[in-house]
């Protein structure tokens, strides 16, 4: 039967259904594109401060991204932030002591994250709910401490920024980029027929493997390329920054990761995207009153998880359903 299966996943889709999903794809890459690329730039293009925290938001939604796939397997990963920061010390490492090019740096970091993925989640991937959830939130800790314990509280400077980007809207453009690269190759991949093996597996591990889906294959699979994801954002960040330290993702950076998925909503591959536009870009709009920035950071949150607790974007399906049911 396993491998029936495999020679069903094998086959090409029908081209209709190729069709109908090229264009579901094309409805929200050209919107995300024509924001990222036109809109943003137009207005915030001569102010550096908004230009830099776009390009954070950019990073971290890439980042996000990478925690929604563990999502779809049915894991609450909390342990993005530890990865980050592998990826980071990677390219600072490499960057500095041995001149090693950014541009090698980037993929090589995403691909060693990737590899302490594999190994870390082969056994830990065992795990659900909140086992899961709890040693990935000791995870991250724990990866700070070895960094802080073995580089020093001194962490890795004058980190090289990336060669020929010098200016704060070339930063941004850079960031863009990699946001966009990321949700075509995770959109892609939930809506190919690995991702509807991921959702089999969130909805009944022993049903999927029952049908001879190899579920620690594929588990691991995911995690893996949700490191990969978090090591090339610490990579970017590093270099951008031109710094990393062990303090420079802790265990709030992980669960934040997080949140940028519930908020923006679980059901949709943009929702990290819009979760972490909107919590980054609310939290510097609310750091004008310091006194209530937290406690109105607090109820938005509350407010969102009671009336939407499928995320921002599914406003939009309350709209059409309440259209419908007019019509």
């Amino acid at each position: 039967m396993a491998a029936a299966l495999d020679a069903t996943a094998d086959a090409p889709a029908p081209a209709p259904a190729q069709t109908s999903l090229m264009r579901r794809f094309l409805l929200t890459f050209v919107p995300l594109a024509v924001v990222l690329y036109g809109v943003l730039p137009f207005v915030f293009g001569g102010q550096a401060y908004w230009l830099n925290v776009l390009t954070n938001s950019s990073l971290l939604a890439f980042a996000s991204l990478g925690v929604w796939l563990t999502f779809s397997i049915g894991r609450v990963n909390i342990a993005q932030g530890a990865f980050a920061m592998i990826g980071g010390y990677t390219t600072g490492l490499l960057s500095t002591n041995l001149g090693v090019s950014f541009w090698i740096c980037l993929p090589l970091s995403g691909l060693i994250a990737a590899a302490v993925g594999v190994v870390i989640g082969w056994p830990l991937l065992r795990l659900r709910g909140i086992y899961f959830a709890m040693v990935t939130l000791s995870l991250t800790e724990a990866v700070r401490l070895a960094f802080l314990n073995v580089a020093g509280s001194g962490g890795v400077t004058n980190i090289p920024n990336p060669p020929g980007i010098d200016t704060p809207l070339a930063f941004y453009f850079f960031g863009a980029t990699m946001l966009i690269v990321g949700y075509a190759v995770v959109w892609r991949l939930g809506n190919s027929r690995l991702g509807w093996v991921f959702r089999s597996m969130r909805q009944n591990e022993e049903l999927a493997s029952s049908i001879g889906i190899n579920i620690a294959r594929y588990r691991v699979l995911a995690f893996a390329v949700c490191c990969g994801m978090g090591g090339m954002a610490g990579s970017a960040f590093a270099s951008l920054q031109q710094n990393i330290y062990p303090q420079s993702y802790t265990v709030s950076d992980s669960i934040n990761f997080m949140l940028y998925c519930f908020l923006g909503g679980l059901e949709f591959v943009l929702g990290p995207i819009v979760g972490t536009f909107g919590l980054v870009l609310a939290f510097e709009l609310l750091r004008e009153i310091q006194e209530y920035q937290a406690l109105l950071y607090g109820v938005l949150m509350i407010i969102v998880m009671l009336f939407l607790p499928n995320g921002i974007l599914s406003l939009g399906t309350i709209f059409v359903r309440r259209a419908g049911g007019k019509s």
